[in-house]
């Protein structure tokens, strides 16, 4: 005999199973977010402080005292960002690079460019050794097949992010990346220096951050230190920049002390001139990377070279909310170098690259070592 049910008795078995349908889902859902949140924690590492780097392609000869020279500092953005792209972390809309051929004619392009200065000393900053955002090219063994002839190079791991499933559209990923720096001289020793970091869940998305110190000989037994930095930058708590600015402050005083002449080339995420919005016809922006850099707590008789700066009204960066508009972009300045009392910068400018091959464009500068 067939049981016959009820109508009312067939609407609760169904209800009854939709929801443990839904709870089930809800239950996956938990699971794998709970796992991708354990994979985040699992995968993550910082690298020790103090951290001896190795040169490659050493070459010869000591910095001549009272001789100029030229240096360039460049974010090269991990050559992801052309002028017709934005940045999902701006309010923009990509977070990766378009195409591997894309990074390709980028990063061709800081070559081409950095060649025409023809530095005596580079610095790089977001320069990726791996990375889905950046279609996996070897950046920097692009800068040194590029400059192997010619320069000792040196780089530093800034961080090697675990992959980021965000936007979920098109996941950043992971990444590893850091900071190269180029010296036409000798090479007698670098390191890899930690700079203070979230602890909170936050350092998952503004990753991890360092500077790198080369060591180049001189012509009267003394050494000149090169400070390769890239700063935090969307960090919301000020405590750790401050924190930063701090500990590369000890550093670079402590080396002056012993005799030694320091110049720091890199991105501070910090506006370098306090009229800002007037130079480049702006208007004021409060972002976590436009505040004014810490001049007054510069150890004594550092400097950081802007003569000229504020008539030329050309900037080193574009904001990346959306593609890059000639006068209408937010800009502004936050590249460029800091000197130790001994050394005499003679000129700075920063090169107009019209954001070809980066959100950033080239600083450069013409400087002598004081005896």
């Amino acid at each position: 005999m067939k049981r016959v049910h009820k109508k009312g008795e067939t609407i609760e078995v169904k209800k009854h199973r939709a929801l443990k349908i839904i709870g089930g889902l809800l239950g996956a859902v938990v699971v794998v977010l709970g796992g991708y949140i354990a994979y985040l924690y699992a995968a993550y590492y910082r690298l020790p402080d103090n951290l001896k780097l190795r040169p490659q392609h050493n070459q010869a000869g000591a910095v001549q005292v009272g001789k100029t020279y030229r240096a360039q500092s460049y974010n090269i953005g991990y050559d992801s960002y052309p002028p017709s792209y934005s940045f999902f972390m701006d309010g923009g809309k990509y977070s990766r690079a378009y195409s591997k051929k894309a990074v390709q004619d980028s990063l061709a392009g800081v070559i081409k460019t950095t060649r025409q200065g023809d530095p005596d000393f580079a610095f790089f900053q977001e320069v990726d050794q791996d990375g889905d955002r950046s279609q996996h090219v070897d950046e920097v063994a692009g800068l040194r097949r590029a400059f192997g002839q010619q320069y000792s190079s040196v780089y530093g791991q800034n961080y090697d992010s675990p992959y980021l499933f965000y936007p979920f559209n098109q996941p950043i990923g992971a990444a590893k990346s850091g900071l190269v720096t180029l010296t036409k001289f000798k090479v007698t020793g670098a390191r890899r220096y930690s700079l203070p970091i979230a602890t909170n869940p936050t350092k998952f998305t503004d990753l991890d951050r360092a500077f790198t110190v080369t060591q180049a000989p001189t012509s009267n037994g003394k050494h000149l230190q090169l400070v390769n930095i890239h700063m935090s930058a969307f960090t919301k708590d000020r405590s750790i920049q401050q924190a930063q600015f701090a500990k590369l402050f000890k550093y670079i005083n402590q080396a002056y002390q012993k005799g030694d002449y320091v110049i720091v080339g890199g991105d501070y995420n910090h506006r370098l001139l306090k009229d800002s919005a007037a130079i480049f016809h702006t208007k004021p922006q409060d972002e976590t990377w436009t505040h004014l850099f810490p001049y007054d707590q510069l150890p004594a008789g550092f400097h950081v070279p802007t003569m000229g700066l504020a008539k030329a009204a050309q900037p080193s960066v574009r904001a990346l909310d959306k593609p890059w508009e000639p006068g209408k972009s937010f800009v502004t300045l936050i590249d460029g170098f800091i000197l130790s009392p001994n050394v005499k910068a003679k000129s700075v400018k920063i090169v107009d690259t019209g954001f070809k091959y980066s959100d950033h464009t080239p600083t450069r500068m013409e400087f002598e070592l004081e005896p």
